[in-house]
């Protein structure tokens, strides 16, 4: 066979999606009995230390389309997480927020993405998932990424 091209097993990238996969799909199984998508999670997220925000700053956090914001706030409405309410400033717009329900399902879904670290990443030392995030953090900050990752 010609050596002309990498082995998939040699890129990093590889190695990333291995463990990003296995991440991201557990904790959305963590958090699906409680009727609750990862999208949702991060938005909720995003709302929790604020007593509420425009959509438009939702879609630029979150790197969605202000139709994307609209579609995934409005599943969250009907779930009774989030409200919208008139934005005082401007009568012509609208703010989003947390509803009691919705604030109180945050901690909860804090705690499980905080256990389900904790089960994929035990195995490293302290100082270990430190420079991990380190070296992530110093990679983001070098592409220029500032969107919440949703998938």
């Amino acid at each position: 066979m010609p050596k002309d091209a990498a082995e998939l097993y040699d890129h990093m990238g590889y190695w990333l999606r291995q463990v990003s996969n296995q991440v991201s799909g557990s904790f959305a199984q963590k958090i699906e009995n409680l009727d609750v998508s990862v999208p949702e999670w991060a938005f909720m997220r995003l709302l929790y230390p604020a007593a509420r925000k425009p959509p438009s700053q939702i879609a630029t956090e979150l790197s969605l389309t202000r139709g994307g914001v609209t579609k995934l706030a409005d599943r969250m409405i009907a779930k009774g997480n989030i409200a919208r309410e008139d934005n005082p400033e401007d009568g012509r717009a609208q703010m989003l927020k947390l509803t009691s329900k919705g604030a109180a399902l945050v901690p909860k879904l804090a705690a499980l993405a905080d256990k389900n670290e904790l089960e994929f990443f035990s195995h490293l030392s302290a100082r270990e998932k430190e420079q991990l995030m380190a070296l992530l953090k110093k990679t983001v900050t070098t592409l220029g990424t500032t969107a919440v990752p949703l998938s």
